[in-house]
């Protein structure tokens, strides 16, 4: 047999190879002798079949076997021969023999790219700075007593923040639509579950009252039905519900895990985890502009078949997640182009981040690991018991190590490139709006 590479494009290759006929059919011959031991036709004993009724029997699968077997061992061969590392499977095609006594085909495939990183000496990088003040830790408080509020009904008009209790008949073009009415539905104004056109004219309304008003749909609405088109609504405001938020004193800290009831430990935990929220926030803030300088620094063709695995792999992390919120995505189409430039971003990225740790040795550490799980399991009431769990789930640990090697290539990058400290607001890193 003989083989030959060549490049027919940046990645791409092909491998041309030929097959004496000859070595084929001794195989096969010796194939179809095993199988007559043993066959069972129907009017022959097992044994006693003529090979040509074997042959004609069994003769072409076998054949078939015998010739992907040594086109794919030939190949491996080859590859193993030249050091050649492909990227996804080869396509294999019959070729014209160049001779009777020869079986031919190619097989076509992408090769990894060379990887060579740029450097990053000019890069900049901004490395945001927060002093968390008292007045941080009141406002951070504000939002936890929110999220624990309770709702009681007043005798006034309905504004921003309060639930309202409604009755509402919906209507396009004097015809009813899917989920065009409801009885006793309970919306908090102003939080966004419905359309901020549905929730204004709400707004001002009291206990009792009625208000008919039109509201258009986003043309992207997620009803089809009625996206884009202008329904008539009419409402009746059954109750006005006006938040009352929990006092600061020892139930409040209780209900944050603080079991004494102690509120200047209750503030303690919270600055806490407020500076654990920063750090994990500066960190990820960090490492994308790290991550976006390595690729800038690192032109790269990447290979199709990787672009391609990863797109089904985030299709289907898309599907999943869907799912995972009640959603049947099995037969929702999910268009590939959506997926195309993430990614292209992560297995180019994947590529690099692999050379940058193999040139510098930045391999997760087994104690890096540990101190890694052992951070995450701090803010559990048990944390050995998640530590445990960590090292029982090998899927979870490999997770961990993902991340401790970004974070190594992060520490050597940051010895790179220009790194500047900025100042940076409470509310802009922690993306608050007020």
């Amino acid at each position: 047999m003989q083989t030959q590479v060549e490049s027919i494009g940046q990645l791409e290759r092909r491998i041309r190879i030929s097959i004496p006929l000859a070595q084929i059919e001794a195989e096969v011959a010796n194939r179809l002798k095993r199988i007559a031991r043993s066959a069972k036709i129907h009017g022959f004993r097992p044994g006693k079949v003529p090979m040509k009724i074997v042959a004609q029997q069994y003769g072409g699968q076998v054949r078939q076997e015998v010739i992907s077997e040594a086109g794919s061992q030939r190949i491996s061969d080859t590859l193993r021969e030249q050091q050649i590392k492909i990227a996804g499977l080869p396509r294999i095609e019959a070729a014209d023999a160049a001779s009777s006594e020869q079986l031919e085909f190619t097989a076509t495939f992408e090769v990894y790219p060379e990887v060579v990183v740029g450097s990053l000496a000019s890069a900049k990088i901004e490395r945001p700075t927060v002093q968390v003040t008292e007045s941080n830790v009141d406002s951070t408080i504000d939002i936890l007593r929110k999220q624990r509020a309770t709702f009681v009904a007043v005798e006034r008009s309905a504004q921003s923040g309060d639930q309202v209790d409604i009755d509402y008949t919906g209507t396009v073009n004097g015809e009813p639509f899917a989920g065009n009415e409801a009885k006793a539905y309970v919306v908090t104004l102003g939080e966004g579950r419905t359309l901020a056109d549905f929730d204004r004219p709400i707004e001002g309304m009291q206990a009792g009252e009625s208000k008919t008003f039109d509201m258009t749909f986003p043309a992207d609405y997620h009803g089809k039905e009625v996206a884009g088109k202008t329904a008539k609504f009419e409402v009746k405001v059954n109750r006005v519900l006006a938040p009352q938020l929990p006092e600061i004193g020892p139930e409040l800290a209780q209900s944050l895990g603080v079991t004494d009831g102690d509120v200047a430990k209750m503030r303690a935990e919270v600055r806490t985890n407020i500076e654990r929220e920063i750090e994990k926030r500066v960190d990820n803030k960090v490492k994308e502009q790290v991550m976006q300088a390595l690729i800038a620094a690192t032109p790269l063709s990447v290979p199709r078949a990787l672009i391609d695995a990863e797109l089904e792999r985030l299709i289907q992390r898309a599907r999943q997640d869907l799912q995972g919120r009640g959603i049947a995505a099995d037969d929702m189409p999910l268009p590939r182009d959506l997926f195309e430039a993430q990614a292209q971003r992560r297995v180019t990225l994947g590529l690099i981040l692999a050379e940058v740790v193999k040139a510098n040795d930045l391999r997760a550490q087994p104690e890096q690991v540990r101190k890694q799980v052992e951070v995450y399991a701090e803010s559990y009431e048990k944390p050995e018991q998640v530590v445990a769990w960590y090292y029982e789930n090998p899927t979870q640990l490999a997770e961990v190590e993902s991340l401790v090697l970004e974070q190594n290539v992060v520490s050597w990058a940051l010895k790179q490139a220009q790194v500047e400290d900025k100042a940076t607001p409470f509310d802009e890193l922690m993306g608050i709006n007020k």
